[in-house]
């Protein structure tokens, strides 16, 4: 809000007062931040973050990410509603909406207008509802914002948008416009009823993945601990246990049977008789659906997360050979990532993306072993310039967690 001028308690006054408040929208909320940027969250015991720079400039950074990261996609959608610029040419999709409705709400307080696009987010969402259930997100829409590809969910998407929402409750209180808590119960309850494939409580790619080729499919990079423990906690489910622990039971398998020398886990999962086991070639994207790719560069980030809040060590194991294996591979120098691995560690990809380093320091943040590694990533993402929707995202959330600004429900 811009500065408040002041009047003298004058009858001209108090009808300027009165008609400025008459001006104000309905459901207009005023709540400050509780949880305002930079949170500087202490983290589990034993966890590091980057020391080659001081905190400082570490918030610094991570606000100018942030700036760059609005200018570039996040723009409005019609009256009181906003998106995310997926694509140049104005696709969107629900993965993008949950992003943004994350970093809106932990950029409170640095950014003053965070509520106001939060809140329109939050209003895009709900005039996109999936068609199998009203309170998941249909999952990709044009530059027109008419659902395109099937009006159905994506979990990721749908579990961004839930946790957001939780965040958004302890952000700025749900006596407002929005009722945030109410709104992430729902969802979470469709998550349970739509995402989960509750016979094997695994989570499936979407509200539509029902038939026999998907059913008990899941994707690693929906791997959001921290989102499944904040879902429990916030609705009493005991039913979220159940996930949880089958998810735990996926990463120590994957990597007990095909990546015990890397720790990588791929992008798609399926279960074959019993047991769990990569993708084969073309399972649903392409000839790298059983690589760490597209999709798994992003489990660094997210099962790192879980363990540096929570404290929970039931991937540490999985975590600390990746880290071993990546500093290895790469001789340290996190510009020679590349933008895929086979499970065994052999190179696929030939760029180096940003949603693939930045991830790595998060990961490199469970032991003081990795320090010097994960300054060099710090100082090469804070350094990067512009990639695209994904890269940057990736990017500004490493970077969030890195700088010790990540905070729970």
């Amino acid at each position: 809000m811009g500065k408040i001028r002041t009047f003298s308690l004058s009858g001209k006054a108090v009808a300027m007062g009165l008609l400025a408040f008459l001006l104000i929208p309905a459901g207009f909320a005023f709540a400050a931040p509780s949880k305002p940027f930079p949170q500087h969250t202490t983290y589990t015991s034993g966890t590091i973050k980057p020391n080659n720079v001081t905190q400082s400039a570490m918030d610094s950074a991570v606000q100018a990410k942030w700036d760059s990261w609005k200018s570039a996609y996040l723009k409005p959608a019609g009256t009181g509603k906003y998106y995310v610029k997926y694509e140049s040419n104005g696709d969107t999709v629900s993965e993008a909406h949950g992003y943004g409705m994350l970093a809106t709400v932990l950029m409170a307080g640095y950014d003053g207008s965070a509520q106001t696009y939060f809140d329109g987010l939050y209003q895009y969402y709900k005039a996109h509802p999936s068609d199998n259930n009203s309170k998941l997100m249909a999952w990709k829409q044009n530059s027109s914002f008419q659902n395109i590809e099937g009006a159905d969910s994506a979990t990721d998407g749908d579990m961004d948008i839930a946790y957001s929402l939780l965040l958004a409750d302890k952000q700025w209180g749900s006596g407002g416009g929005i009722n945030y808590l109410q709104a992430a119960k729902d969802m979470i309850n469709a998550i349970m009823q739509s995402d989960v494939n509750q016979t094997q409580w695994t989570l499936r790619l979407g509200d539509w993945a029902t038939d026999s080729t998907y059913k008990n499919a899941t994707r690693p990079s929906d791997f959001m601990l921290n989102h499944l423990k904040a879902f429990q906690a916030a609705t009493g489910d005991a039913k979220w246990a159940n996930v949880i622990d089958k998810t735990y039971t996926i990463i120590n398998s994957i990597y007990a049977n095909y990546s015990s020398s890397t720790g990588l886990l791929p992008d798609f999962v399926v279960l074959s008789g019993s047991a769990y086991k990569p993708a084969s070639a073309d399972f649903l994207e392409g000839a790298n659906d059983g690589n760490y790719e597209y999709n798994s560069c992003r489990t660094p980030w997210r099962i790192t997360t879980d363990y540096l809040i929570s404290g929970d060590t039931r991937a540490l194991s999985q975590l600390t050979q990746m880290n071993t294996w990546i500093k290895g591979k790469v001789a340290s120098n996190p510009s020679s990532i590349k933008d895929g691995y086979k499970l065994s560690g052999s190179v696929v990809g030939s760029y180096n993306s940003g949603a693939f380093y930045a991830p790595f320091g998060v990961s490199a943040m469970i032991s003081s072993a990795n320090q010097s590694w994960l300054n060099a990533i710090w100082t090469k993402t804070a350094g990067s310039s512009s990639e695209g929707y994904y890269e940057d995202s990736i990017k500004l959330f490493s970077m969030l967690v890195m700088s010790g600004n990540w905070w729970t429900y």
